[in-house]
C-alpha cells in the first residue's frame, strides 16, 4: 500500500488544532479553529478528492479519538467524508488502546506494524492529521506522499508536522492549487535531500558549485 499524508497547515507550519477551539488543546494551545474560516468549495472538493482515493485510513490515537464521535454523527449519504470513516476500513497506531469501537477499526501496536501494513497489496493508507504518527513516519522514511493545505494565517507555537529535529528531505512538487479563499495546496513526492551547493561568481556571473568543489 501507499502512505499518503494529509494535513491542514498554518503558514508557519502548525497543524494543531484546525477544526475548532476545543479540538486540540494540547500544551495550552488556544488558537483552534483557525482553518474553519477559509472553508471554501475548492478545499471542500480538495478533500472530497483525498478520500475518493481512500483503500484504509491511518490515525494516531489521539486523532482517532477525536475524529470518532464528530464523524460517527454525520449519516448524511451524500457526505464522502463521512461514508469513508464511517463505513471504510480504518487503522490507529496504539500501545495504550484495549479496544476500537469506530466501524472497522484495527489497532495498530508499532511501526513494525504498519510497515507490514504497507507491505501489503492495496491502493492507498491515508493518514489525517496524527501529527505524532506523521512525524515517525516521516522518520522511518515510510511516507509515499504528501498532500497539504497550507492557510495564510499563523499562530505561532502549536504541534507541527515537521518537527525541529525531523530528518532532512527534498520533494517533487506534482500538484498545486490556490483556493478561492487563498489556500494553497500542494502534493509532494519526498525525494533525498540536496544540500551542500552554494552559489559562486564565475567569470563574472553567478553559478552553482558544490561545496568543496574547484
Amino acid at each position: 500500500m501507499r502512505i499518503t499524508v494529509h494535513t491542514f497547515l498554518t503558514l508557519d507550519g502548525v497543524m494543531q488544532g484546525p477544526g475548532g477551539p476545543q479540538e486540540d488543546a494540547e500544551g495550552g494551545f488556544a488558537a483552534g479553529g483557525w482553518m474553519v474560516p477559509f472553508a471554501d468549495q475548492d478545499f471542500g472538493e480538495i478533500v472530497e478528492g483525498w478520500f475518493a482515493k481512500t483503500d484504509a485510513v491511518l490515525l494516531g490515537r489521539t486523532t482517532y479519538g477525536l475524529m470518532q464521535p464528530y464523524w460517527s454523527a454525520v449519516s448524511d449519504p451524500d457526505n464522502i467524508v463521512a461514508g469513508v470513516l464511517n463505513g471504510g476500513r480504518k487503522y490507529v497506531v496504539s500501545t495504550a488502546m484495549q479496544k476500537a469501537e469506530w466501524g472497522d477499526t484495527t489497532i495498530l501496536r508499532s511501526l513494525d506494524d504498519v510497515r507490514e501494513l504497507k507491505a501489503t497489496d492495496g491502493g492507498e493508507l491515508q493518514v489525517h492529521g496524527s501529527a505524532g504518527l506523521a512525524s515517525a513516519l516521516h522518520e522511518a522514511g515510510l511516507v509515499d506522499e504528501y498532500r497539504l493545505v497550507t492557510f495564510p494565517v499563523t499562530v505561532g507555537a502549536g504541534k507541527r508536522l515537521f518537527a525541529s529535529d525531523a530528518p532532512p528531505s527534498s520533494y517533487e512538487m506534482i500538484t498545486s492549487r490556490m483556493t478561492g479563499a487563498g489556500a494553497m495546496y500542494v502534493e509532494l513526492l519526498p525525494t533525498a535531500f540536496h544540500g551542500g551547493s552554494v552559489f559562486t561568481v564565475q567569470d563574472g556571473k553567478e553559478a552553482v558549485s558544490e561545496v568543496g568543489s574547484t
